[in-house]
């Protein structure tokens, strides 16, 4: 499996240190073709062959360098509703297209876990990615969803003086050279982490096959970023750590840096890294919930401005919403105060104050149900979101009225494993009471087909399918194995 994604070959370099890649972003869909981005990782000197297509070659491009890697893109497009392929290095990869007609998707969230991810057995730690790629081989998907916290970087201020105990103790004034230093670190750190994800072969051939496109989370900055107490994050050692965290995902997880965002993104600043694709009878709204995000708000101006237009815009189809973290929960208010109130339980605020449900977040959590209700409101128009984070599997509804709901299917955990089954129980109690953030619009916690709890603690991943008009949806759990499809 690894052969055609990590290779020597005709590759010229160090022949024990070969090409990560390619790696293949979505960068937009625009008439009728997916503009794509193939990206590699490569030791510095290497010469990597360029992408080959029925039209010509494109060479790869240079992103970035670090201290023995390089990044390098190559940009190219390829019919978005039919199948197609092309090749690198010798292997061709096939594309499934479909963009417009009967379509496969895969949304994994959560790939890996917060301390001594690198170290894990790869058989064991990717094992429902080896089974994603199974799956493509005998149904192949058109899109891979990628909902947050792609790596777990939470141990990449490890090793150096200014973050070695990030969060808890920080200097004040680090002096300015020191502050270059420390970002030095954190790059490579970064660079480390995604290389090791990206190297793992069961994710490796599948990446190359079928086009990703990745939101990210906390972890992908550190645990809790933007829940954190302002002292941190607004430190010069925290304000390093996000601009380092947000250099490794543009290249990494888009395949781009500043002032070279695709279209999909809407502010090509990137003030925020919110980015929508549309298709025929399909639309993918990506919110950013942490670049702007603070202990008392989940986006500013600018995610907002973006969720506002959307909601305004006529479509027609199926509107899927990445919601990072789940948009319909239990009362998880009612366990924050609680925890507010235990001394030993307090290390977990940041955790629930992450959260749609928090009460520092309840006033922007209506906001974005008002939203997206009218959305669903317009003719011809249906609303999903979909969402990680919690390391379980779930789904709930709110009725929008008109005989519309909006469904919240919650994927979470491809490769971090399960949390015990007791932490799923209490969240099932919890969903017992409902809520109403919205009046007459009541949230419903409802079980995944085939399971006796509402919330599913075994890694797993999201399958959404549409066969003409309609969709459904799937889980594959990793102990269960696959849920009957759920109409949507």
């Amino acid at each position: 499996m690894s052969s055609s994604t990590r290779t020597t070959g005709p590759v010229s370099g160090p022949a024990a240190d070969p090409v990560t890649g390619p790696i293949l972003i979505l960068d937009d869909l625009r008439d009728g073709r997916m503009h794509l981005a193939a990206l590699f990782i490569a030791p510095k000197g290497t010469a990597v062959p360029p992408v080959r297509l029925e039209s010509g070659t494109m060479q790869p491009e240079l992103l970035a360098e670090y201290e023995t890697r390089q990044v390098l893109r190559a940009r190219f497009a390829l019919p978005a509703d039919r199948p197609s392929a092309y090749q690198w290095n010798g292997t061709r990869y096939d594309l499934a297209g479909g963009f417009g007609g009967d379509m496969r998707i895969a949304y994994a969230s959560c790939n890996g876990e917060e301390h001594g991810d690198l170290d894990r057995d790869g058989g064991e730690r990717n094992a429902m990615w080896a089974r994603m790629g199974a799956e493509h081989r005998a149904q192949p998907f058109s899109l891979l969803l990628h909902g947050g916290d792609q790596v777990y970087a939470d141990e990449v201020t490890d090793g150096h003086r200014l973050s070695q105990d990030w969060p808890d103790r920080i200097p004040r004034d680090p002096a300015r050279e020191d502050l270059a230093g420390l970002r030095r670190h954190l790059r490579e750190r970064f660079l480390q982490r995604y290389l090791a994800v990206y190297s793992a072969p069961e994710l490796a051939w599948i990446a190359a096959r079928v086009p990703s496109l990745m939101q990210w989370d906390d972890h992908d900055i550190c645990d809790g970023w933007g829940s954190l107490r302002r002292s941190r994050t607004y430190s010069p050692v925290g304000q390093t750590l996000f601009a380092a965290a947000r250099e490794a995902a543009l290249l990494f997880q888009h395949g781009c840096r500043d002032g070279g965002l695709p279209a999909r993104f809407t502010d090509p600043e990137g003030t925020h890294l919110g980015w929508r694709i549309e298709a025929p009878g399909l639309r993918l709204l990506a919110p950013d919930l942490r670049s702007e995000r603070s202990r008392r708000r989940v986006m500013a101006r600018g995610g907002w401005r973006m969720m506002k237009a959307a909601a305004e815009q006529r479509f027609a189809g199926r509107s899927l919403i990445l919601s990072s973290v789940p948009l319909l929960g239990p009362r998880l208010s009612l366990l924050e105060a609680l925890m507010v109130l235990t001394p030993r339980m307090q290390k977990y605020e940041d955790d629930l104050r992450d959260q749609w449900q928090s009460r520092a977040h309840r006033a922007s959590w209506r906001r974005m149900l008002r939203l997206l209700r009218d959305m669903a409101a317009q003719d011809g128009q249906q609303v999903t979101a979909i969402s990680g984070e919690i390391h379980l599997a779930a789904r709930g509804e709110m009725a929008l009225g008109g005989g519309k709901v909006l469904h919240q299917l919650v994927a979470s955990g491809i490769s971090h494993r399960a949390p015990p089954r007791a932490w799923a129980k209490v969240l099932g109690m919890l969903s017992w009471l409902g809520d109403a953030p919205l009046p007459g619009h009541p949230i419903r916690i409802r079980r995944i087909p085939g399971q006796a709890g509402r919330y599913a603690a075994e890694r797993n991943y999201l399958v959404l399918e549409r066969q003409g008009a309609d969709w459904s949806a799937s889980w594959e759990l990793e102990t269960s194995g696959r849920s009957a499809p759920l109409a949507l």
